[in-house]
């Protein structure tokens, strides 16, 4: 495999399932966020968690893995947005030196361990490479090669980087049915997948 670090995100709000914390939600038997995290690790790449500092629940979910590979950061500042964690992902990878960064979203549980490896078998560490749905529905994981570690420091905001995603060359990798589209938000979303899974 190459040399690709991953970033799980789960410093997020999950405001629009309150009182509920979506990275907590039951799937496949665990907690979200545990289920997301152990995933990742069977890409047998080091993997970062940015985790907010008010919500020590999804802590918790991830007790017991020993897994050395995996990497625990608080972020003071997750008020912001998904930029902040991407900006310590960004800066932890760099200082690994890894080829690249994988974001791997924290609230996709249709995603499974081969889409992971598939995108890092053909990532060519010096494009961004972003996932679609069987439709061509672009959506994540998304690997960024390392010569963009200084932009990605740079961003701010709840924006994430949607503007690297359009002012950089990117590559498109098709991912199975809805995988790299399936981002549960709200409880009604909830529903509707476990009602269409079984899940």
């Amino acid at each position: 495999m190459p040399d690709v670090a991953l970033l799980v995100p789960a410093a997020g709000a999950s405001s629009r399932m309150a009182p509920r914390d979506k990275l907590l939600e039951p799937v496949d038997g665990l907690p979200l966020l545990r289920r997301q995290v152990l995933m990742a690790l069977q890409s047998r790449c080091d993997v970062l968690v940015t985790l907010p500092l008010d919500r020590p629940a999804r802590r918790a979910a991830l007790a017991g893995i020993t897994d050395h590979r995996l990497h625990l950061q608080d972020v003071p500042d997750a008020a912001e947005g998904m930029a902040a964690s991407i900006r310590h992902g960004a800066d932890w990878a760099a200082n690994r030196h890894a080829a690249g960064l994988m974001v791997v979203l924290a609230d996709m549980p249709d995603l499974e361990v081969r889409d992971l490896k598939i995108m890092l078998q053909d990532f060519d560490f010096k494009h961004i490479y972003r996932a679609t749905d069987a439709d061509g529905t672009a959506g994540h994981p998304v690997i960024f090669p390392a010569g963009l570690f200084p932009a990605l420091k740079r961003l701010s905001g709840d924006e994430g980087a949607r503007a690297l995603l359009r002012s950089e060359p990117v590559m498109q990798l098709t991912l199975p049915d809805a995988h790299a589209t399936t981002d549960l938000d709200t409880p009604e979303a909830w529903a509707a997948w476990r009602a269409r899974s079984g899940r």
